[in-house]
């Protein structure tokens, strides 16, 4: 090649100029996509766990009460049904599972030890009491029938309580959770063993049945 044919400095120049920007736009092109599909997959996993959060159950429909927390040896009428806390027998319901409606009173002092109440209409069918029965823990749980419930199932903690549209309401784990020897409880940790089970006359000083 003569002298005269060889690009000039010029022209070297140029080109050299020519494939940076070349370069240079190849790379925004890429960052560029790159940040768009990560866009987008934020959006669609932010849209995901949006929607997994929305449809959460929640304890907002938890209510909460105010009560006493006398012994008395007489009956009690309680303003929630069933009751949530209140004046009390002396003797405690032992936590575990009934298959016959259970004593306000001792209930109630089992409530103040930190147990969970659940209770549900005498009607349910036998398969959803069997669920019922064994979806919820071993210790510091009641569960009994209740005539004149609202509702399928009710949940109770002392000064706590949640009506549930049924066994299978995945609100009751959470209730559960929060309220089994929860904050809210006066004596969290007290015994619930080796009191009575409700149809023992000499351990029950003045405990009616639930109506």
């Amino acid at each position: 090649m003569s002298p005269s044919s060889r690009p000039s400095r010029a022209a070297l120049d140029e080109l050299k100029k020519s494939q940076q920007a070349k370069e240079r736009r190849t790379r925004i092109a890429f960052v560029a996509g790159t940040a768009a599909v990560v866009l987008v997959i934020a959006g669609v996993v932010g849209v995901t766990i949006a929607r997994d959060v929305s449809s959460r159950p929640t304890l907002d429909a938890v209510k909460s009460y105010e009560v006493t927390a006398n012994h008395v040896t007489t009956q009690v009428t309680y303003a929630q049904t069933p009751p949530v806390g209140g004046d009390h027998d002396p003797v405690w319901l032992n936590c575990g599972i009934y298959t016959k409606p259970v004593p306000n009173e001792n209930a109630v002092h089992a409530l103040e030890h930190g147990a969970v109440w659940v209770t549900y209409r005498p009607d349910l069918p036998a398969d959803q009491v069997r669920t019922l029965t064994e979806s919820v823990p071993g210790e510091y749980m009641v569960v009994s029938p209740y005539p004149g419930l609202t509702a399928p199932v009710v949940a109770s903690a002392w000064g706590k309580q949640l009506t549930l549209t049924g066994v299978d309401d995945p609100r009751l784990e959470q209730f559960i959770r929060a309220y089994r020897q929860g904050p809210q409880t006066p004596e969290p940790g007290a015994a619930c063993t080796d009191g009575t089970d409700g149809t023992d006359a000499a351990a029950t000083s003045g405990a009616t049945p639930s109506p």
